[in-house]
């Protein structure tokens, strides 16, 4: 008697990863969308090396493949030829990013449609009709906006269905996937947070309220130090929490700045920038019962984990890369009303009126209001 035909190999996936860390983090629904239409795939992530251990247990991906900032196209290419993907999913709209697939030989290669590159795929996915491009602004419209005599029309408001979150939907929609949005989703483990409980002196049973002054982007992201620490000053005093201070080693003299500038006690102040990893990171993140933080990475990471966040927005847009699920009430973000935000710039050329004009009790009562509506808990 003839022996049943073998069962098909499972799909062999390759997902390019982006390359910053919140990007990375709102990439993660399409990741799970993926894994629901793909559920027996092998699906593996390719992502850079700093960003390997974000990754570690998630459960959309089998494999995380990574390349260091040094390794040319061709380099990885080849790395990715000895794994004969059947399909290749491209998250970023670089050019690099889809000449990496074509050049390993990935049959089907399927990412967002960008100039220079759609001849590399074999499906380009066309942006969304209400898709807003973060474009800078430049000196002369801020300016013309900002003008105590300006007439003209201001600018109108981004579409909430702009977020990026939705573009990275689009692509693995493209090969079936359900693009219905979900929250963004990180892992860490019981083991993870207790060890660093220890390591850094989380008390149990002690609320802690997370600090994240910094942003790699640029000074215009950034709510000044000063407000940081008055609000953090009084949020201390209102519920007797602890205060960490995170960031990375770029930011460690604006947290040392922070610190100098607090009335907190030594033993309720803990300035973890620059010190911990990135697992560490989760797991930290993890202790607190609410982070207030500018729009940076550790913002998405947080809300990805469930954490509360409350985040003043300036330059950028809350709309286009705000955390978690868009419209999450557990979250707090505060926009600016500045004529000419958001800006995309890295630096503000006139008076930063974006940022100054979220004030310290604004922020105090929004983390109010986190802290109590927030399902997050200390563990």
């Amino acid at each position: 008697m003839s022996q049943p035909p073998a069962p098909p190999a499972p799909l062999r996936i390759l997902v390019r990863g982006v390359n910053w860390l919140g990007d990375a983090v709102m990439t993660t629904p399409a990741l799970l969308r993926l894994r629901e239409r793909f559920p027996a795939a092998e699906i593996s992530l390719l992502t850079p090396a700093k960003l390997k251990d974000l990754w570690v247990g998630h459960p959309a991906l089998n494999r995380i493949l990574d390349f260091s900032a040094s390794q040319n196209v061709f380099s990885v290419a080849a790395r990715l030829r000895a794994e004969h993907f059947d399909l290749a999913v491209i998250l970023p709209n670089s050019p690099r990013s889809a000449l990496e697939a074509f050049v390993a030989g990935i049959p089907r290669r399927v990412g967002g449609r960008w100039p220079w590159r759609d001849w590399l795929l074999t499906k380009s996915v066309e942006p969304a009709s209400n898709a807003t491009r973060m474009r800078k602004r430049t000196v002369e419209e801020i300016r013309a906006l900002t003008s105590a005599n300006s007439k003209g029309p201001q600018p109108s408001l981004p579409d909430p269905a702009a977020h990026q979150m939705y573009h990275y939907l689009r692509v693995v929609a493209a090969v079936g996937a359900d693009p219905t949005p979900l929250a963004p989703r990180l892992t860490t483990t019981l083991a993870e947070i207790e060890a660093v409980r220890i390591k850094y002196g989380f008390r149990p049973g002690s609320a802690w309220l997370g600090i994240n002054p910094g942003a790699e982007y640029g000074p215009a992201k950034r709510w000044p130090i000063e407000r940081f620490a008055a609000a953090a000053d009084a949020l201390r005093q209102e519920f007797d929490c602890g205060i960490a201070v995170f960031g990375g080693l770029a930011d460690l003299a604006l947290a040392e700045e922070l610190a100098e500038q607090l009335q907190t006690a030594a033993p309720t102040l803990r300035i973890l920038a620059g010190k911990t990893t990135l697992r560490e990171l989760l797991a930290a993140l993890m202790c607190c019962r609410v982070v207030l933080t500018n729009d940076t990475g550790p913002m998405h990471v947080a809300a990805a984990l469930g954490v509360p966040v409350v985040v003043p927005f300036g330059s950028t847009s809350s709309t286009l890369t705000g955390p978690g699920l868009p419209g999450d009430p557990q979250h707090q973000l505060l926009q600016s009303a500045a004529a000419c935000s958001p800006c995309f710039l890295r630096t503000c050329p006139i008076d930063f009126r974006c940022m100054l004009g979220i004030d310290v009790d604004r922020v105090v009562q929004a983390v109010r209001t986190a802290w109590r509506v927030g399902q997050h808990t200390d563990q």
